[in-house]
């Protein structure tokens, strides 16, 4: 017994030296006799990830672990095969084989792992997740279930660029870019990442003015570039008491409202409409008048 013991204390070691030397520093401590743990890395290029068998085993990171450790990636975490605890902060996701999870390297977390579990840890740089939302500090430890088409293709994704270690450079930022944005709409979803809609939505706003002008300017280009489905963003505008189309046309005819008090007399009522995204001068003179209760020219004459 005394032998048995010294080898799996010594599986357990070189074990926890293998994850520290993928995946960052940690700590971790046996929960009973019934340890097993393996470790394989595949690293190309961009692309860092490690697929981790473990049973009776908790791992851990302390500000300690952290300061020794590069912070500056997530853990995109891929149950493949039976349970995990994953816990940071307040929050913990119990994972089963398909569900996905998010943790913040910079912070203290903790994985448990009772039975035989396997899962790929993915290092996710924190900007392919946070710019395009524009966001930080978005919530981790929750689960996202692997009833979800998109986890389900993201998993697919990962698991098809583990086949082929010929992936280039190029590739790779692509692999993690298509990673991240397959995941985004499920990390902003009301019901996974409320605390991020604030930013979101003010985001949206600043994205709709920047591209103002533009004919591009449809809800699905706008959900695309935040990263979110049509439908999440249909919600976070339904919850300020608006629709993403008419909010875009009114503030164009804000926009042309505000050109019109100060525009020349002759300066052609079609092309001020124009500029602000009306392609149809009939359109734009019928939406003006329902909004300000005037036609374009007649608002003019008031200013002039």
């Amino acid at each position: 017994m005394a032998i048995s013991a010294q080898v799996r204390d010594a599986g357990f070691e070189e074990w926890l030296g293998k994850i520290n030397s993928a995946c960052g520093r940690f700590c971790a401590k046996t929960l009973g006799p019934g340890f097993s743990g393996a470790i394989q890395e595949f690293r190309t290029h961009a692309l860092r990830l490690s697929v981790v068998d473990a049973a009776q085993t908790r791992l851990y990171r302390t500000p300690l672990e952290i300061a020794r450790s590069d912070g500056s990636h997530f853990f995109t975490v891929f149950q493949l095969r039976g349970s995990a605890l994953m816990e940071q902060g307040d929050r913990q996701a119990v994972l089963s084989a398909g569900d996905v999870t998010l943790i913040d390297a910079s912070r203290p977390s903790s994985f448990t792992f009772q039975q035989d579990s396997r899962q790929i840890s993915l290092l996710m740089p924190r900007s392919y997740i946070e710019q395009p939302l524009g966001v930080t500090g978005l919530p981790c430890a929750r689960r996202i279930g692997a009833e979800n088409s998109l986890v389900r293709l993201s998993r697919q994704l990962v698991l098809g660029c583990m086949q082929d270690p010929q992936t280039s450079a190029a590739e790779s930022e692509a692999i993690l870019n298509a990673v991240a944005t397959l995941l985004r709409p499920a990390l902003v979803d009301p019901d996974v990442a409320s605390e991020a809609q604030p930013q979101l939505f003010a985001r949206s706003l600043a994205l709709i003015d920047t591209h103002i002008q533009s004919e591009r300017l449809r809800p699905e280009w706008i959900a695309g570039e935040l990263g979110v489905s049509v439908r999440s963003l249909y919600r976070m505008f339904a919850r300020q008491g608006l629709v993403v189309a008419q909010y875009i046309k009114n503030r164009r005819l804000d926009l042309c409202a505000q050109a019109l008090r100060s525009a020349p007399g002759r300066q052609k009522l079609a092309t001020v409409g124009y500029d602000w995204g009306f392609t149809d001068h009939s359109h734009f003179s019928t939406a003006f008048k329902a909004r300000f209760g005037v036609s374009p020219s007649e608002y003019r004459k008031q200013y002039q």
